[in-house]
């Protein structure tokens, strides 16, 4: 067993690593965390399935036959990795299967159940074919789940498992890998594990489940929301198993790479700028009015990127928007994908006033380094959000969020009213159009009435340090309460 500041081998499981494989947060962090554990000085790998759009260069390792139910599926495992700020190189491990992998997308086939009980069974046999040992398996979010049932309950009792103990991470509960009955043919597992004290849900099979109910020690994207999950409003449904293990969870908010957002040295950036010269800000906005079509204008320029769906809370931006933009001015940069009523309805704005909304409905991680820089606030009106990278990211480019108070927004943002001296934001808690638009109208008002107080939000946001050094550590602390409940079992069972 290791512990305290002797060096641990962590291998890190995520369905999506950045700069490989990207859909949303679950990429930044993971790669992102281990570049920061890598430079606390532990041994980090990472594995992940090589999808067919991955195309860097790579060398083989290994390969071997895994049991998807009656048949065998061949994994060849092969190495890239990257780099962390010291040049160090962190191992990732691709997941190669022709069948399963070589598509052009990551998720939303038919067969993602099977596709996930590969990648989960995959990680844990490489293990017998690689010279190394992980202390934990550090897993996220529902597709890295049947890791914790498959090691507790088939490999714990064999080498080179014996000891291994498991961190699960979810990133948002609302999404959680439910299949029927059927996949569990392709866990190559006896019937006992399809039960509620287990990893049946609601006459599904649920691959977050078998996360919650087998992981050592649990966290989510932030305390608040770990709070939240408990509860029915928030649980989705896994409230009663969150609490039967709220002893094991805990929360920890994410950080971000301040290497990737870097306004000095951003290159998507037209002018970059740091807290000495901030004021440059101003030409970055110039330069996304022209670059979105949007008219020239010193008025307040709201900043939009996100998924464009429910959780985010966007009918209470479009129930306020037309008031603000004939009573303020206002304008509004809007990137994102996701639900049709949405592209209708930003749209639709954008037909009726061209001068003041631009919507460009799609993936592109250069427009919204632009958009984060440019703006003058940044909108997450959030039904909820585990934790939040936008007001994060928002605020390392010295623009002032506008959010709901819910989960890692209600941590992070500290409202500038309620505190003039702590103040990073502006935040409400009712979910109402009411709620959002009162609290944007006193942001725009100390936009346009009290610009230096503004100059010093821009100067406190642009001081702010949201990187991964503090989350790091705590990642650790949570590693080693892992090992420590993994040596009591081994002890209670000699």
């Amino acid at each position: 067993m290791k512990f305290n500041n002797n060096k641990l081998n962590i291998l890190y499981v995520s369905a999506e690593v950045d700069p490989y494989a990207k859909t949303g947060g679950l990429a930044d962090v993971a790669g992102s965390l281990p570049k920061e554990l890598s430079l606390l000085g532990h041994e980090v790998r990472v594995v992940m399935p090589r999808y067919g759009f991955i195309s860097q260069d790579m060398v083989y390792v290994c390969d071997f036959p895994v049991e998807m139910g009656s048949r065998k599926e061949t994994c060849i495992i092969k190495q890239g990795g990257f780099s962390n700020s010291q040049d160090q190189t962190i191992p990732v491990y691709f997941i190669e299967n022709h069948h399963y992998y070589n598509r052009e997308g990551i998720y939303c086939y038919n067969d993602d159940g099977q596709r996930f009980i590969l990648m989960c069974k995959a990680a844990l046999e490489m293990l017998k074919y690689i010279d190394f040992k992980p202390d934990v398996i550090h897993c996220n979010d529902w597709h890295t789940g049947p890791v914790c049932l498959l090691l507790k309950e088939r490999y714990h009792s064999q080498e080179p498992y014996r000891d291994i103990a498991t961190v699960y991470t979810v990133h948002n509960l609302e999404y959680q890998g439910n299949f029927g009955a059927e996949i569990t043919e392709y866990l190559n597992l006896e019937v006992e594990y399809f039960t509620p004290e287990k990893a049946e849900f609601y006459g599904m099979f649920s691959f977050m489940k078998c996360g919650l109910v087998y992981a050592d020690i649990i966290n989510t994207v932030s305390r608040q929301y770990a709070e939240e999950i408990q509860t029915s409003a928030y649980g989705e449904r896994m409230e009663g198993v969150l609490v039967k293990r709220k002893k094991d969870l805990f929360g920890i908010v994410n950080g971000i790479s301040y290497e990737e957002f870097n306004p000095e040295r951003d290159r998507c950036l037209k002018v970059n700028y740091d807290i000495n010269s901030a004021a440059l800000k101003k030409d970055n906005k110039k330069a996304l009015q022209k670059e979105l079509g949007l008219k020239e204008s010193t008025s307040p320029l709201l900043g939009l990127v996100t998924r464009l769906t429910g959780q985010k809370g966007l009918e209470l931006l479009i129930g306020c928007i037309e008031e603000l933009i004939k009573k303020e001015n206002v304008q509004l940069a809007v990137l994102g994908l996701g639900d049709e009523y949405y592209y209708k309805a930003f749209s639709g704005l954008q037909i009726k006033y061209p001068d003041n909304v631009a919507a460009v409905f799609e993936f592109n991680t250069d427009l919204a380094k632009r958009i984060y820089s440019a703006a003058d606030m940044f909108l997450m009106p959030s039904r909820f959000e585990p934790c939040g990278l936008g007001q994060i990211i928002s605020l390392r480019y010295g623009t002032i969020p506008v959010v709901r108070a819910t989960g890692g927004l209600a941590e992070t943002i500290i409202d500038y009213d309620a505190d003039n001296e702590k103040g990073n934001g502006f935040s409400f808690e009712e979910f109402s159009v009411r709620a959002f638009r009162e609290t944007l109208q006193r942001a725009i008002n100390v936009y346009k009435d009290k610009p230096d107080i503004w100059e010093k939000l821009v100067c406190r946001a642009l001081s702010s340090d949201f990187s991964w050094k503090k989350p790091g550590r705590k990642y650790l602390k949570l590693y080693e309460l892992a090992l420590e409940k993994i040596k009591k079992e081994v002890t209670s069972d000699e």
